[in-house]
């Protein structure tokens, strides 16, 4: 069994979740389509007095109905109600026959309403993966080329022909290839952003939902322990009562003697089990700033960083004592860790308070934020780096023990392993998880430029702000 954790994948190569849409929804959507082509008919014929191709248009508008029909009995099926890629390409895939029949019988591309060609891809682009978009965008584009060669002359009053210039039917074709592109590109864009953005979520709660579980152990220990108290009671009464009826210096009243001793013992350890550690101990209810920041760079230290942390107390005040909270604990460390992922030798992690606020600084001197990175920090999955540096120096050492040595020559001894900084890998989770968690409990997190370092290195800083009464523990 490997020791190693597996790399967390990137982002892109994670399976998409939009899986289209439900049966019901295209059905919906279906019914619109085909009360909005039926009452144009209705009105341009009755009103208007075009002459329309009646019969090729209802009969157009009735194979839509037949699917819709057979769809409606398919819904009956639990499995239908769900989402369904394949499905929703398929029914996106007949509107866009059902539409540019449609519009064959009506004038082709000197017909206002081939804009509508567009819908369907731009829903496919919002909610089908990439390849199936791509094939119902290519549909369209057919359709549009095949409208352009040929369709039934553009239906007009009392009977006049229109003949417009092929030159403007080539134009309102690239209009519509142009728009088809365009539109399905914002679409597939603002999806993949809204999707990113529910798995970051999701990332998010999962961290919460754990750190709820950890604590929720006590509470489930203590029920365990008051459960637990009955039976081992009945063995106590059990238990002397065959000490009573056994000689004294007989193997029964030994083993009497010691089913009374482990059962107290068991006792002993329920008693400390159903008392919460954090019911009125200070330990787990509030911690001074400086013991909190300590126990936020434990982790990261022993390696070759030098990671310095102080605390700074202005109109002298006492050092305050804060509440011990796991989203302060976890945001923090996070940032710590990335500061160590870049930093060139130092980290330093500064708290000042005063009578309104408390403020922790994260500072290092690595080559500092990115100008392209700096705007976007804080979006899910930003990140400047590929790998971490402990994934980089494993990676590195997997491949030079995989790679055989050559005929004849003594492998060289390995080289010295160099120290190695923690990092989580560059999904660029990090820090949202940790920006997330702080204004949760009421920080404002802000970054910028650091103090300077070796070389060129600008360095960079983090900085959290708490209103002191959100933070602190009021007695």
């Amino acid at each position: 069994m490997s020791q190693f954790p597996p790399a967390p994948p990137n982002w892109a190569s994670l399976p998409r979740r939009s899986r289209g849409l439900s049966l019901r929804t295209l059905i919906i959507l279906r019914w619109l389509a085909i009360v909005g082509q039926t009452a144009t008919l209705i009105v341009l014929d009755t009103m208007f007095h075009f002459p329309l191709p009646r019969w090729q248009c209802l009969l157009v508008i009735l194979a839509s109905v037949v699917v819709n029909l057979l769809a409606m009995a398919r819904l009956q099926r639990v499995d239908s109600r769900l989402p369904d890629g394949r499905q929703t390409g398929i029914h996106l895939g007949f509107d866009i026959l059902q539409l540019s029949a449609l519009l064959a019988f009506t004038g082709g591309l000197e017909n206002p309403f081939c804009l509508l060609l567009v819908a369907p891809v731009t829903v496919a682009a919002a909610s089908l993966p990439g390849r199936q978009a791509l094939i119902l965008g290519l549909m369209v584009l057919a359709s549009t080329t095949a409208l352009f060669v040929w369709s039934m002359p553009l239906p007009w009053q009392n009977g006049a022909d229109i003949d417009l210039p092929v030159l403007y039917k080539f134009g309102v074709g690239l209009a519509l290839t142009t728009g088809v592109v365009f539109t399905a590109a914002y679409a597939w864009r603002v999806a993949a952003d809204a999707e990113k953005l529910e798995l970051a979520l999701a990332t998010t709660q999962d961290v919460l939902q754990r750190e709820q579980r950890l604590a929720a152990l006590g509470g489930l220990a203590a029920a365990a322990a008051h459960e637990l108290g009955t039976p081992l009671a009945t063995i106590q009464v059990v238990a002397k009562e065959l000490l009573r009826a056994s000689p004294a210096d007989g193997p029964i009243a030994e083993d009497a003697r010691l089913m009374l001793q482990q059962a107290e013992r068991c006792r002993e350890i329920l008693k400390r089990l159903s008392q919460r550690p954090e019911d009125g101990d200070p330990l787990y209810t509030e911690i001074g700033l400086k013991a909190l920041l300590n126990e936020v760079v434990d982790p990261h230290l022993g390696f070759d960083l030098d990671i310095k942390v102080a605390v700074h107390t202005r109109g002298g005040l006492a050092e305050p004592r804060v509440k011990r909270l796991a989203e302060v604990v976890h945001g923090l460390s996070a940032l710590v860790e990335n500061a160590a992922d870049f930093a060139a030798s130092t980290v330093r992690v500064r708290a000042t308070a005063d009578a309104q606020w408390i403020t922790v600084e994260v500072l290092d001197d690595g080559p500092g934020f990115a100008p392209e990175i700096l705007p976007r920090l804080g979006e899910p999955y930003v990140t400047s780096r590929p790998l971490g540096k402990s994934r980089q120096a494993l990676a590195a050492r997997l491949a030079a023990a995989a790679r055989p040595p050559r005929r004849g020559k003594t492998p060289a001894p390995p080289p010295p392993e160099p120290d190695i900084v923690p990092s989580q890998g560059g999904m660029g989770l990090g820090f949202f998880i940790a920006r997330t968690l702080l204004e949760r409990t009421g920080g404002k997190v802000v970054v910028g430029q650091g103090e300077g370092g070796p070389g060129n290195n600008r360095g960079a800083r983090v900085t959290v702000r708490w209103d002191r009464r959100a933070l602190e523990l009021v007695p």
